[in-house]
């Protein structure tokens, strides 16, 4: 069993102006959303634990989990509204993202809601800005170390500033995790932000040496960089004509 805990939440696009505004699109979404939904499309049943809020947005993001075949059934239904987060691509393409909301019901996931949580899980994942805001960061580290050494631990950060602009937050919440976590995903964009002038290789070695067993730093075009104590490697991206990078590496 994989248990995927995080937020989930929706994108708001602009569609363009009109006379009065503009003309929005909103995405369901969320990283550890996202990759709930890709575990379920490989065959996998995973179980989801977020927040997911009963209001228009919530009830949309449950429904989209049952249909794709995702298991909801120890996420929590805080009284709380869905975090929206409005996402202003550049012309280079870069996404900017603005979360709009606060206590809503992704972080309003407290250490009670983790009797849900069944204990025999063969991985639990952890992700996103849910790690670096409160109460839910503090709920998922107490399940990360209720479940150290019983299941394997999953993490990827996917920094996102906007939301939690305390730099320190995000380091520190990484320092906790590194000694607990045997899968660590993070991209070079992540490392820039948090560790600046640190190469992505330099990364690892720190990550490893704090007992992750294996690190993965995803670079976009420039493919990706893996190690354990015993094996470096880098592999190639595929060449792709790149339309949208939004959501590229929840899954990867």
């Amino acid at each position: 069993m994989i248990i995927v805990c995080g937020e989930a939440l929706f994108d708001v696009f602009s569609d363009g102006d009109t006379d009065t505004g503009f003309a929005l699109s909103a995405r369901v979404g969320g990283s550890p959303f996202n990759l709930a939904i890709g575990l379920a499309r490989l065959g996998r049943r995973p179980m989801f634990f977020g927040g997911l809020s009963a209001d228009l947005f919530g009830r949309k993001l449950a429904d989209t989990l049952a249909r794709e075949g995702v298991d909801t059934s120890c996420a929590p239904r805080p009284d709380a509204a869905t975090a929206l987060v409005t996402i202003d691509v550049d012309a280079d393409g870069v996404p900017a993202y603005t979360l709009y909301g606060d206590q809503t019901a992704d972080r309003s996931v407290t250490v009670a809601d983790l009797e849900r949580v069944p204990p025999d899980a063969a991985v639990i994942h952890v992700g996103s800005y849910c790690m670096a805001i409160e109460p839910v960061a503090s709920t998922l580290r107490t399940l990360v170390t209720r479940q150290h050494r019983r299941s394997l631990i999953a993490f990827d950060p996917n920094v996102r500033l906007t939301i939690q602009p305390d730099r320190q937050i995000w380091t520190d919440a990484i320092a906790w995790m590194l000694p607990m976590t045997d899968l660590l995903k993070i991209s070079d964009e992540d490392i820039g932000h948090l560790y600046p002038g640190l190469p992505p290789r330099a990364f690892i070695d720190m990550a490893l040496d704090a007992g992750v067993a294996l690190v993965v730093v995803t670079r976009g075009g420039e493919g990706v960089l893996a190690g354990t104590a015993t094996l470096a490697l880098e592999l190639p991206a595929v060449k792709v004509d790149v339309v949208d990078t939004v959501g590229a590496g929840d899954t990867f």
